[in-house]
């Protein structure tokens, strides 16, 4: 969903809390740490299509670290556009789980 006045960034959770920027882009354990923040984050389902629709290789994006959003892709190889995958449609975060590795 994008805002009238902005970016579906301008609403995230990682940019409302004093995150330091560099925070969610840790690694190892500390991701899964890192991906505590997106918790009920109101834009995490535009956050992780953007993610996974520009191939974004480092960092926790919409709740997934870089090593679930890989094996996701490897999974789901069809899928053209994740914005129209998961913005808007049926398909919840919870579906996604079976692709954590």
């Amino acid at each position: 969903m994008l805002e009238v006045d902005g970016h579906w960034t301008a609403r995230a959770a990682c940019g409302s809390n004093n995150l330091a920027p560099d925070a969610l882009f840790v690694e190892g354990s500390a991701q899964r740490d890192a991906r505590s923040v997106c918790v009920g984050c109101p834009v995490r389902l535009d956050c992780l299509a953007d993610a996974l629709d520009s191939r974004a290789d480092f960092g926790v994006w919409g709740g997934m670290t870089e090593r679930e959003r890989r094996a996701l892709l490897r999974r789901r190889p069809d899928v053209v556009s994740w914005r129209n995958e998961l913005v808007g449609s049926d398909m919840s975060l919870a579906s996604l789980s079976s692709a954590r590795v």
